[in-house]
């Protein structure tokens, strides 16, 4: 008794987790598996249910044709009895069939008959008729019968009307810099270009005759406007400077008159350059100014640049009326609505619309902004663009835009700046600027590498003739070619395959 009882005082061994885990493995192997080396044989019992299951789940729907195959050969039989054409018909079966075959455990069905055959016996026993049977396979209730005779919709994408190519057919040379703006006079009879090289020229529109150089800027000229409503002429450029030039008080339309009768008009023009002054300039940019649009109805200038901010002028008492502020870089294109035409569309007070660009790395913040001119305040931000945007226009005749960037060119209406759809042809390349005619053609302009780029475009008064300006010191002018006929240029369009929305 007294060993008995000090044996089962004894302290029992701790084992770890790991080898109680190993200890029930080992115990479950002896009692389910006693032969460890090989697998337990299969059970022919479930290899049965299991084909089974997959038989039922893979050709259910045809499992019992043959066994009611006579049952739709009659019934097909009967149908073509009744029908009077002797053409190919497309049977379907009725209400009445299709309730029988549903009793039956088939779906509806599409009978395919063919009247080919003189009326005889057949191999089948169906006089004078060859018929295949297509069953609706699965339990959805669609009807697969109807999709095999649906119309087929047309693309929605109309061919597009022929227009002639444009042609190059004139080159003008004489800047010593990059052309990075362009302007054409209300009275369409000259334009200005402005240039890296400091000067702004005046080229008749015609001839395409140098008329008058103009020297004022200590850096390349971005951009210019011309005034319908006063003779005024606007520029901007890099040295943060905004200049007004009247054209009447320095007598520029006398001077071009003079010019175009001189042979060495360079000569002239040098010394006319002399005499030509500013009237106003327009100081409070921190940085280059990229570009500038007049109001058409309002006295007021709309200047951007490399500093994010949009800045609104007097023209004629020269103060900053707002700063528009609110992008996170360079604000690259500017235009304003004129007030008439949003007053006949929702009574909408004017506004400005403007898109944003950066200064670092030439990228951008991908944002077009609208603005309230009363107030300076942002009306709604448009961020449908995934890289910079560069090159806004906006439709003589219609209340919509376009905005061109790297990815793509999209459409929008306005007012409200409501998305429309994007441009059907994908650019893979830089668009710097882009111009609307009145008839709608798209002008857009971009760039490769650096000697083979296009920073401005616009048209005429008329909307024939296109101005190019170009990275190779070149102006050059466009217009539709005459000689060209369908015949000789014909129009290959394909509707694209998909369009993306965003």
């Amino acid at each position: 008794m007294p060993g008995a009882t000090m044996d089962s005082e004894l302290p029992v061994e701790p084992q770890s987790l790991k080898k109680l885990s190993f200890k029930s493995m080992k115990r479950a192997l002896d009692l389910f598996s006693p032969i460890h080396g090989q697998f337990p044989p299969p059970d022919a019992e479930s290899k049965k249910i299991r084909v089974s299951h997959k038989l039922n789940i893979e050709y259910g729907g045809v499992k019992n044709m043959e066994t009611e195959l006579s049952t739709h050969i009659t019934a097909a039989k009967s149908q073509a009895q009744q029908a009077s054409t002797t053409s190919n018909v497309l049977a379907l079966p009725g209400p009445g069939q299709s309730n029988d075959t549903q009793k039956g455990g088939l779906q509806k069905d599409l009978v395919v008959s063919s009247i080919g055959q003189p009326r005889g016996p057949t191999n089948a026993g169906v006089q004078g008729r060859s018929t295949t049977i297509i069953p609706a396979h699965g339990s959805s209730e669609r009807n697969l019968s109807t999709s095999a005779i649906m119309e087929r919709i047309p693309s929605r994408w109309p061919r597009p009307v022929w227009h002639p190519p444009w042609k190059n057919y004139r080159v003008i040379s004489g800047h010593l810099g990059w052309v990075r703006s362009v302007a054409v006079d209300p009275s369409n009879t000259w334009f200005c270009t402005g240039s890296a090289d400091r000067t702004i020229k005046i080229w008749d529109l015609a001839s395409g005759r140098l008329k008058l150089t103009l020297t004022g800027h200590i850096d390349q000229v971005r951009g210019l406007a011309i005034s319908s409503k006063h003779t005024y002429m606007f520029s901007a450029g890099d040295d943060k400077l905004v200049k007004c030039w009247d054209l009447e008080q320095n007598k520029v339309g006398d001077t071009i008159q003079q010019l175009s009768l001189l042979n060495n008009s360079e000569l002239a023009c040098r010394n006319a350059a002399l005499s030509f002054q500013v009237i106003r300039s327009y100081h409070g940019h921190l940085s280059g100014v990229y570009c500038l649009a007049l109001h058409p109805t309002i006295d007021i200038l709309l200047t951007g640049g490399r500093d994010s901010v949009c800045r609104v002028w007097d023209i004629r008492s020269k103060m900053q009326i707002h700063a528009l502020s609110g992008h996170d870089n360079t604000v690259c294109s500017v235009f304003t609505r004129p007030t008439e035409a949003e007053e006949k569309a929702d009574n909408i007070p004017d506004r400005l619309d403007f898109a944003g660009s950066t200064s670092h790395n030439r990228s951008h913040d991908s944002t077009i902004k609208l603005w309230d001119l009363r107030y300076g305040k942002t009306m709604a931000t448009l961020t449908h663009h995934k890289k910079s945007v560069r090159a806004m226009a906006q439709h003589p005749k219609e209340d919509c835009f376009v905005s061109a960037s790297a990815e793509n060119i999209k459409k929008f209406r306005l007012p409200k700046g409501e998305f429309m759809h994007n441009m059907l042809s994908q650019q893979k390349t830089i668009i710097n600027a882009a111009a609307v005619n009145e008839e709608g053609v798209l002008a857009t302009a971009g760039s490769l590498d650096s000697e083979a780029g296009i920073y401005a475009v616009t048209y005429d008064l008329t909307g024939s003739r296109l101005i190019t300006c170009e990275a190779d010191k070149t102006i050059k002018m466009w217009k539709e070619d005459e000689m060209a006929t369908p015949e000789t240029h014909p129009l290959h369009f394909k509707p694209p395959k998909d369009m993306r929305r965003f």
